[in-house]
């Protein structure tokens, strides 16, 4: 067997589960696509120096994933979402304030991290790993002590392992995992009550909310939201607290009949939606893709990402 075609065989197995990882620690679905074929290139140029009988081919290649995310983030900034930023709009009818520059957290469609994981217990693991929140909240952490918590409470190797990866000390890692974990406390919601993919509220919820949408029936989107829901809209800064709020700002907006489209899809292991709105030629064009928060009393959390380049990556085209 060709040297190429071995290293294929034996890194390929990987390659979504990196993704997930590249994601965790950078917070941007293209930033990670690029540092994984950027792992496998570095791997590749020196795999006739890999040596199965030091580390697993697993080991490894994380090695080299969280070395080059960890170089990335020198110089990179880290990415928000507008809640961790200002406080909520205090006037739901003003202007949204756009800030277009703020390289803002992006969304993971299901789809690409799908089969990571194969059995039903993993698999529900690792959707809470990739969960829109914690992603937020992991930008909050430097970077060392990011690639250690999820190296040690994600990913669950040890302190040996994980202090063998970054080449520091196992004091040194029990250190960071403990400030890691105790600022995430701080800044992570809890979420008790999420739905699963197989509760019937998380399908009816995405359902009920595509065909708002496309009904541009207002009324029906502010029904599903919860009393105490957050509405964020990146690129703008401007974000709402409540369902009173986020209704103000809906009613000041013209809905007319055949102005949304909609397409129900999954990302973050969440519900999810993607928005085409009709443009001045009459054409629906991709407008945002919103990533849903489905509790037992309703919608939580709406994080409306308006940024059309996403669709690529859902796999969605640019006009419906």
């Amino acid at each position: 067997m060709a040297a190429e075609e071995e290293f294929a065989r034996d890194a390929d197995p990987f390659r979504r589960e990196l993704l997930a990882h590249c994601y965790r620690m950078l917070g941007s679905v293209h930033d990670a696509e690029d540092l994984v074929q950027e792992t496998f290139l570095r791997a590749w140029r020196a795999y006739d120096r890999f040596d199965d009988r030091r580390a697993s081919m697993r080991t490894w290649l994380y090695r080299i994933a969280t070395n080059a995310c960890l170089t990335a983030l020198e110089q990179r900034e880290r990415r928000p979402l507008p809640s961790s930023l200002v406080g909520a709009t205090d006037d739901p009818r003003r202007p949204l304030d756009v800030r277009s520059e703020i390289p803002w957290l992006e969304p993971i469609p299901d789809a690409l991290v799908a089969g990571a994981r194969d059995d039903p217990a993993s698999v529900v693991a690792f959707r809470g790993s990739v969960r829109l929140a914690l992603i937020a909240a992991l930008q909050h952490l430097p970077a060392r002590q990011r690639a250690v918590l999820i190296m040690r409470d994600v990913l669950g190797w040890t302190a040996a392992e994980t202090a063998q990866l970054l080449e520091t000390s196992v004091a040194a890692v029990n250190s960071a995992l403990q400030r890691a974990r105790a600022q995430l406390h701080e800044v992570a919601p809890a979420e008790d009550e999420v739905t699963e993919p197989g509760d019937p509220r998380w399908r009816e919820a995405l359902d009920r909310y595509v065909a708002a949408f496309a009904e541009a029936d207002v009324d029906a989107v502010v029904r599903l939201l919860r009393d105490d829901v957050v509405v964020e809209m990146p690129p703008a800064l401007t974000w709402f607290a409540g369902r009173a709020a986020f209704g103000q700002f809906l009613a000041s907006r013209d809905w007319t009949p055949d102005l949304w489209r909609a397409v129900a899809t999954q990302a973050n292991g969440q519900p999810a939606v993607a928005t085409y709105r009709r443009g001045d030629d009459g054409g629906h064009h991709a407008h945002s893709v919103h990533v849903l928060t489905v509790t037992t009393g309703g919608i939580a959390h709406v994080v409306a990402f308006q940024h059309p380049q996403l669709f690529a990556a859902f796999d969605l085209p640019p006009t419906r």
